[in-house]
């Protein structure tokens, strides 16, 4: 996955290190990981920068996976950053697919992109990127990812 940090972390970060005694940033207990599909075009990135937690047509909400089955789900980081990177440190397993994967704009049943997200709904956009390989989804499939094979790396 490419990533990048959302305009929201990167302006929490910058006044929780340099404005700390009166904009302190408190992380969220739990961040989870949403799955997009179809197009990662420079709408959807620029929807995703943003970091806004409105799931309209206008914004992320637009392409997040929109299933019965679906839901984001905990992402554990448990390892300490090392060169300004870190890996996820246990397998993070989404719901059997009930039905072909597909989002809100119907474009189609492949994952392209995920979020980390600091909510299990709405919430703010953290990180997001492209996958380095997109996986198509269909009924009775389950989408994976294995410990210590999604990697964030700030530049």
């Amino acid at each position: 996955m490419s990533d990048a940090a959302s305009n929201y972390l990167e302006n929490k970060l910058l006044d929780h290190s340099l404005r700390y005694s009166t904009a302190p940033y408190t992380g969220a207990a739990t961040v989870y990981c949403a799955l997009f599909a179809g197009t990662f075009d420079p709408t959807v990135k620029t929807a995703l920068e943003s970091g806004s937690s409105a799931a309209t047509s206008t914004n992320w909400g637009f392409h997040e996976i929109n299933n019965a089955s679906y839901a984001r789900q905990a992402i554990t980081f448990g390892s300490a950053a090392a060169s300004g990177s870190i890996s996820s440190t246990a397998t993070v397993t989404f719901p059997v697919a009930s039905a072909d994967y597909n989002n809100t704009a119907t474009s189609g049943s492949t994952v392209t992109a995920l979020a980390i997200m600091d909510a299990s709904t709405a919430g703010n956009v953290l990180f997001y990127g492209a996958l380095t390989v997109s996986k198509q989804v269909s009924s009775g499939d389950q989408f994976t990812i294995s410990t210590g094979n999604l990697t964030i790396q700030l530049a």
